[in-house]
Parts: structure tokens; C-alpha cells; sequence
């Protein structure tokens, strides 16, 4: 006898099923959730490492120095940091009241505003050549051009106190066709250049692989219908070329900016800040004062300098935002 069930009948569930089901579940999320645990302890431990440096030697420090740029701390106050006395934002109005300092706010904004457009030009102009040209040897003028980046500063600092020294390189080449070279490091007037020229030449390799890889990125197609419309090499750069590498052009003036208003190499190994603090910037009036022993009016200094490049980026990041 064969037993029927309408199409209104509830389908019959086996009890072995409903129990297996009940079963099933629970296990299967405990199981996720401790996998799931394991990869997060193991996440952490990979990050132990890191965040335990990051707060040694960062967050810490960071918030001390904070600390001590609202108070007098001196060299002679070392033994006992907690015991100097709160002067609130008087380091920081004594910072804009001195005349070294402004001096070397004039002289950072000097550092970038020429500096930055130097370097970026000659990175640019290096980009367009290698994109254009000699693509066989592209990868061997990218490395030459480079160098000069992860060259040791010491190394180069000491060859160009060299060649720019009275009786260096410069001068030489200058008496051999009968120039009489100037003292350029010691001459308040000739010795900034001097610095900033260092710079461009220690980050044009920078600005120049950032342009390469923002020229190869756009496409040949543009281009070759530009070419067939009859825009020439000129056209071709200023009306595709250039807007197209906009927002690269933004982000190298974004690196570059900061690295200027942050300049010390430069300045602390070819002058110390000298001749009459013409070259000094405002990281090494910054170090100046720590080496002085007025730790308060040194961590004031840095966080305005800080304030300083975090206001300048942002205006930046904004402009980059808004032209993308």
C-alpha cells in the first residue's frame, strides 16, 4: 500500500536531520570565531614589534617634548624634569619675538620657494627626455639620475665644501677663463644658493622617477590622435602632457614642500647656518637651541614647525583633491 501526500501537506522532516542541523551550527561558528581569534593574536604579534618603537621612540618622545615646550627646561634641569616651572605659551610668544627665529622663518620660506620649483623643472624636464628618448637605455640614466638620492649627504657635503671652497674646483674653472671666483661659503650672499643648490641636486632624482611613472602611465592612444589631428611635440605637452600629469605635478610639490621646510642637512653640513646665520633654517635653529641647552624654547620651536608643514600639507592636499 502506497501512502500519498498532497501538495497542501507539510513536508515531513526526519528527526535525525532537525538534531544533525542543530548540531552542525554551533560548532561551525565556534569554529570561525576561533579561527578567527587566532588571526587577530596573530596580528598582534606581528605588530608588537612595531608599535613597541613606535612608542619608544615617537609617540613618547612626541609627547614629552609637547610637555616641555610650555615649561623652562634647561640642560642644568635634566635631573629632575618635573620640578621646572610652567610658563604656559611664553616659550612660544618668546619665539615670535625673537629675531633669529623670524630670520630663519624668512630663510626656510627662501629654502622652498626656490628650491622646490628648481627641482621640480629639472625632474620634469629629465622625465620628458627619458619618456621620449633613449628607451634602451632608460633604466641606466633612471639610476645615474637617481644616485645622487641615496648617496650619503656626509660624503657629498664634503666634496662640495670642496669644489665651492677659495681655492676649490669652482674657483679653478672660473681662473681658467680668467674669472676670479668669489669665497662662496663665506659670503652671506653666495652661500644660500650654494645650500640650495645642494638640495636640488640631492632631490631632482626623486621628483624625476615620480614624473616618469606618472608619464608612462598615460595612454599612447592620446597621443597618436593628437599627432593625427596635427598637434605638434609643444601642443602634445601642454595640452595633454601637463594636464594629465596634474595630479602628480601636486603630489611631487607636496613631498618636496615638506622636505624643504624641514631642511637641515644641507644648511648644518656646508655652513652650520653660517655665514651670519644666512643659510640657517628653522630645523636648525631648532637644533641650535637644544645644543644651547633651552630644551622648553627647542620643543616650541619644532612644534611650530610642525604646525607649520601639517597647515602647508594640508593646504596642498586640498588643492590636489579639489584638481583631481
Amino acid at each position: 500500500m502506497t501512502t500519498t501526500i498532497g501538495p497542501g501537506a507539510p513536508h515531513p522532516v526526519r528527526p535525525s536531520d532537525s538534531h544533525r542541523r542543530s548540531r552542525r551550527f554551533p560548532t561551525s561558528r565556534s569554529s570561525r570565531s576561533s579561527r578567527g581569534g587566532r588571526r587577530t593574536a596573530v596580528a598582534w604579534l606581528f605588530l608588537a614589534p612595531f608599535a613597541v618603537v613606535f612608542l619608544l621612540y615617537t609617540a613618547i618622545p612626541t609627547v614629552a617634548a609637547l610637555g616641555f615646550s610650555f615649561t623652562d627646561l634647561r640642560g642644568a634641569d635634566l635631573r629632575h624634569p618635573f620640578a621646572v616651572d610652567f610658563t604656559g605659551l611664553g616659550n612660544y610668544l618668546r619665539l615670535f619675538q625673537d629675531q633669529i627665529f623670524l630670520r630663519d622663518i624668512l630663510n626656510t620660506a627662501l629654502f622652498v620657494a626656490v628650491g622646490v620649483p628648481l627641482t621640480m623643472g629639472l625632474g620634469f624636464a629629465l622625465a620628458v627626455a627619458l619618456n621620449s628618448g633613449i628607451r634602451r637605455l632608460r633604466g641606466v640614466f633612471r639610476t645615474v639620475f637617481f644616485a645622487p638620492v641615496v648617496t650619503n649627504v656626509v660624503a657629498v657635503a664634503l666634496i662640495w665644501q670642496y669644489a665651492f671652497n677659495t681655492d676649490g674646483t669652482v674657483n679653478k674653472v672660473l681662473g681658467a677663463v680668467g674669472l676670479a671666483g668669489p669665497n662662496w661659503l663665506d659670503d652671506p650672499n653666495l652661500a644660500m644658493p650654494v645650500v640650495i643648490l645642494l638640495g636640488v641636486w640631492r632631490n631632482f632624482g626623486t621628483a624625476m622617477v615620480l614624473f616618469l611613472a606618472g608619464l608612462q602611465a598615460i595612454p599612447q592612444d592620446v597621443y597618436e590622435a593628437a599627432a593625427l589631428d596635427g598637434a605638434g611635440r609643444w601642443k602634445q605637452l601642454r595640452h595633454i602632457t601637463l594636464p594629465l600629469l596634474l595630479p602628480t605635478t601636486l603630489m611631487v610639490s607636496v613631498l618636496l614642500t615638506v622636505f624643504y621646510l624641514q631642511v637641515f642637512d644641507e644648511p648644518y653640513l656646508l655652513t652650520n647656518g653660517g655665514p651670519l646665520g644666512s643659510t640657517e633654517s628653522m630645523a636648525l635653529y631648532t637644533y641650535h637651541q637644544f645644543g644651547s641647552g633651552e630644551f622648553g624654547v627647542s620643543s616650541a620651536a619644532s612644534f611650530v614647525m610642525l604646525l607649520l608643514v601639517a597647515l602647508v600639507s594640508a593646504v596642498q592636499f586640498r588643492l590636489l583633491r579639489s584638481r583631481s
